[in-house]
């Protein structure tokens, strides 16, 4: 695992948070229905294609496993019927509906079956690629695995005319989606299964489209445990996603469902069905879009490009010490302790950023975090008539109307402050953002009465509620 001398954790478990964006779907769609059909015939690993052993994955074959140095005849035989009928049936299926599909080619399949690509193409089909071979990656040397995505890309260029904007490798090194992006010619990557929108990857300083794609409304799982056992557990699978994304799509934000097919699985007729039951369902609906792939990254590269901004995960020390050193008053340090973390993408906001700074606020010593509170000026103070307030507390006090008191107020809030100093040790503290002046000086009354402890403790959860706001100005 390629790691970075600092403690980051690469793994994004954020995305895009309670408020994903509205994809803002061509026609104003609800939900966009995306089918794949995965064209793997005739690359599966087989003898005669120079493997060393024949397939096992993803047949009607119970318990299938590989032959080593021999043929496979009813493997192979099952992978046939995908090229030789399955394929046709579904074909027959898409073009009557009207329906584009997105085509997962392996190249050295597509290169087998030319009759089938001139149909995919006369079809307006568009041909992704799904890797030079239908094998494992997981195991393949990086140069090795990059030498065959660029053979994948020649041979189908070759093959097709034109070379592959979209890719899928399926199973996948931890390397693919860098190694691809990395390539620099691929409109989205889909070796992804996080999300139910596109986004976009920073890989090595290049922004790379993803475009999730499905593993469970998928019709792998006829030939896997747990899986469906017939067609309509297919389809009711599939019906109950899309009547719970178009709900969404109504009620909340739109989203994208992706389907994922293969010739020898749902192109046998006792499985077809629950497809064409649900094509019949969708398209009793309106406001639904049924694009190809590339449809969606083009779509969504004019209408949601790369956002530039603050990524605190990716910083260096100083820089990050300057963003957030002032988040708690005067106390820098907890900046300081706080890069040192397991930051990731999924700190890369207020939240996360607030998480990681609390943290090393709440293990500090009690003489530490003392520091903190007493570091925070006095409400409506000396500090503040003479313009000596921090920028963030200046704007924060007058928010709240304490910049604009009269003399009778001015001088209650001196007395409640000295008199609170005096009795816990440390300024009264709230957060001003969440009151105004009448409920600020009700809570003075209130908790000035409190003992030290109970105080302490509840100055700093104001403390850390001040943080939030402060953050809340400068990341998402």
């Amino acid at each position: 695992m390629r790691r970075s001398v600092l403690n980051r954790y690469s793994r994004n478990m954020r995305g895009y948070g309670q408020n994903p964006p509205d994809p803002k779907w061509p026609g104003g769609a609800r939900v966009a229905v995306q089918f794949v059909l995965n064209y793997e015939e005739g690359g599966e690993n087989c003898v005669l294609h120079g493997d060393a052993a024949s397939e096992a994955f993803l047949s009607d074959i119970p318990g299938a496993a590989q032959w080593q140095g021999k043929r496979h005849w009813n493997m192979e035989s099952i992978y046939e019927y995908g090229a030789r009928a399955g394929f046709w049936r579904l074909h027959r299926l898409f073009t009557r509906a009207d329906i584009p599909l997105t085509i997962y080619g392996v190249a050295s399949a597509l290169a087998r079956s030319p009759e089938q690509v001139q149909a995919m193409k006369d079809a307006g089909w568009e041909i992704a690629s799904h890797g030079l071979k239908w094998v494992e990656h997981k195991d393949m040397p990086e140069a090795e695995e990059r030498a065959a995505i660029a053979e994948a890309i020649r041979l189908h260029t070759e093959v097709v005319g034109s070379r592959p904007l979209g890719w899928y490798t399926g199973r996948c090194s931890e390397n693919t989606v860098r190694l691809v992006a990395e390539e620099g010619g691929f409109a989205y990557i889909s070796d992804t299964y996080d999300d139910d929108l596109p986004y976009w990857l920073d890989s090595d300083g290049r922004n790379q489209l993803i475009i999730p794609y499905t593993l469970e409304a998928n019709d792998m799982r006829f030939a896997t445990a747990p899986g469906w056992t017939d067609g309509e557990d297919f389809f009711l699978y599939l019906k109950n996603a899309f009547d719970m994304l178009y709900e969404e799509g109504t009620t909340d934000t739109p989203k994208m469902m992706s389907i994922g097919l293969h010739c020898r699985l749902v192109g046998r007729p006792g499985k077809i069905m629950a497809l064409k039951k649900f094509i019949d369902h969708i398209q009793a609906h309106e406001g639904v879009w049924c694009p190809r792939r590339i449809e969606i990254a083009d779509h969504w590269a004019k209408t949601h490009p790369p956002q530039k901004g603050l990524r605190p995960s990716r910083m260096e020390k100083a820089e990050f010490v300057k963003t957030f050193g002032g988040i708690f008053e005067h106390s820098p340090w907890i900046a300081e302790r706080a890069f040192e973390l397991e930051l990731g993408p999924a700190h890369d906001c207020a939240a996360g950023v607030h998480n990681a700074l609390c943290r090393m606020f709440r293990s500090a010593s009690e003489e530490e975090r003392l520091g903190v509170l007493t570091a925070h000026p006095d409400l409506a103070g000396k500090l503040a008539q003479a313009g000596r307030l921090t920028a963030e507390s200046t704007n924060e006090q007058a928010s709240a109307g304490l910049d604009m008191l009269t003399d009778e107020e001015r001088e209650t809030f001196t007395r409640l402050n000295n008199t609170y100093v005096e009795k816990h040790g440390f300024p009264f503290i709230i957060a001003v953002r969440d009151h105004d002046k009448a409920s600020i000086m009700a809570a003075f009354q209130r908790r000035i009465d409190n003992d030290r402890a109970t105080e302490f403790e509840e100055a700093c959860r104001q403390v850390e509620r001040i943080a939030q706001f402060r953050l809340k100005d400068l990341l998402p």
